[in-house]
């Protein structure tokens, strides 16, 4: 007995595939018997178990659950809820070992997946490329665990609404609030979270329909965010906010329907934080503004720019105690009265307390953000066996140069008009451009750098590609 996965499924961060083509049961149970007997290896032998709105989640649920009880492990089924109540399931609770939500996130109809907490930390990397390893040579724990339903929707409910503690509810009782769920899985929490608030709520899309009849969840592009934007504009209220389909990522635009982006929502949150944690470290990835490093700075943070991925910046807080982190791509990190996992429920709870405690608006608090000139995030095609050989040689010519390089992950040049990003997709083969200057001739000497950069390495910026 033994499971071959298809090469395309065991990514750096998660495991993701095409149900009916790359991805199915077999695939599902295998991963549950290899996760199940890796945990029986440790000492751990209790799992929580969740999954998104998605078609196939349920089919791959059941799979998942009995490839675990085949390991020994007992299971606590969560159901269907967004990514970060499976999070809370697993960080709330001591007997729990790990965690496996079934998610395809934000990725087309037809996609599912799986994303795992291991004894309290993410299992990405090198640990996906064990399973993968052990489950081809079928070294498998034989057990017969046990299955039980839990339904942790309220509880998880409570722990959200702490995010606003010690806040007078007469400055919550003017808010006026428009949330967008995508129809992801995030929807009937989210409803029932609104119906707890004190405010003014109006919500779009919380009916759970994998099909995503109305708008892609992905609220990192613009265009998803058009119905909140007209839902904000009709009620006049004072700001939005947008879930991704397993609601661990957020979205956000102020009243006058700007967008916040990843960068500019941590800025906002960092402002708060260091009122009462002067001298907290703040953690970024190397696609954020440099306004947000300055304003952390101002605000009597320390910055400290790390490697994109979800998992990679999770293990980096627990390294350095952050209370708080984010990514350009929305993923934001609340270590502070939180648990350090990606919750966008909870970072929209916390967009509302933090603009009571400011004693700002959201709208304000955007409008005082220096307006810098960046590109979006410009994603081209680029062999795999070309993207981290192009990267060591753009390194590899600047090192011998007076330029200002930053190489924690791909190469960040920090020039007078500004700063250019080159680097890797470690999910994709891609490469990731971005710049960010005060003027538009500044953009342009920039992007010249990466053009010049690129076609040095025998590369140019093809069409720009999806995550």
């Amino acid at each position: 007995m033994s499971h071959t996965f298809d090469t395309t499924v065991l990514r750096e961060y998660d495991i993701r595939g095409i149900i009916g083509e790359t991805l199915g049961a077999d695939d599902a149970r295998a991963i549950g018997r290899t996760f199940g007997s890796m945990l029986q290896e440790r000492g751990g032998s209790k799992v929580a178990v969740g999954y998104d709105g998605r078609v196939s989640s349920p089919m791959l649920c059941h799979a998942l659950i009995e490839g675990l009880n085949a390991a020994g492990c007992d299971v606590a089924n969560v159901g269907m809820g967004p990514t970060p109540m499976l999070y809370y399931a697993e960080a709330s609770n001591e007997e729990m070992d790990g965690g496996i939500q079934i998610t395809g996130s934000h990725n087309p109809a037809n996609y599912n997946g799986f994303k795992m907490v291991f004894q309290g930390r993410p299992f990405f990397g090198e640990d996906i490329q064990e399973l993968g390893r052990r489950a081809a040579a079928g070294e498998w724990a034989d057990g017969a665990g046990e299955v039980e339903e839990r339904d942790i929707m309220g509880a998880y409910i409570e722990r959200l609404l702490t995010g606003l503690g010690g806040i007078d509810d007469s400055a919550l009782a003017q808010m006026r609030v428009g949330w967008d769920a995508g129809n992801g899985a995030a929807g009937p929490a989210l409803e029932k979270l609104v119906a707890r608030m004190p405010g003014e709520h109006h919500t779009l899309y919380t009916e759970v329909d994998g099909n995503f009849p109305n708008h892609h969840p992905d609220p990192t592009v613009e265009a998803n965010l058009e119905d909140l934007k007209a839902l904000v504009a009709e009620k006049n209220l004072d700001f939005g906010v947008a879930f991704d389909g397993d609601g661990d990522r957020i979205g956000a635009i102020d009243g006058e329907g700007r967008v916040i982006w990843g960068d500019q929502l941590l800025m906002i949150y960092a402002e708060d934080l260091l009122k009462t944690r002067q001298g907290a470290t703040i953690i970024a990835d190397v696609k954020a503004s440099r306004a947000l490093f300055d304003s952390v700075s101002k605000h009597g943070g320390e910055p400290l720019m790390w490697k994109t991925g979800h998992s990679l910046i999770k293990s980096k807080m627990k390294e350095t105690g952050s209370p708080l982190a984010g990514e350009m791509s929305g993923h934001v990190f609340f270590a502070d009265d939180y648990y350090g996992y990606d919750d966008a429920l909870y970072a929209g709870v916390r967009l509302i307390a933090a603009a009571a405690r400011l004693g700002k608006s959201v709208t304000q608090l955007r409008g005082d953000m220096p307006n810098m000139i960046n590109t979006p995030e410009m994603r081209f095609q680029v062999d795999e066996s070309r993207k981290f050989a192009a990267i060591e040689e753009v390194k590899k010519r600047l090192s011998g140069t007076d330029a200002d390089v930053n190489g924690t992950d791909g190469v960040r040049v920090n020039t007078a008009d500004g700063w250019w990003l080159l680097r890797a997709s470690n999910t994709q083969d891609v490469l990731v451009a971005r710049a960010e200057s005060d003027s538009e001739a500044g953009l342009d000497r920039l992007m010249a750098q990466i053009d010049e950069q690129l076609a040095l390495s025998g590369l140019k910026r093809g069409e720009s590609v999806g995550h």
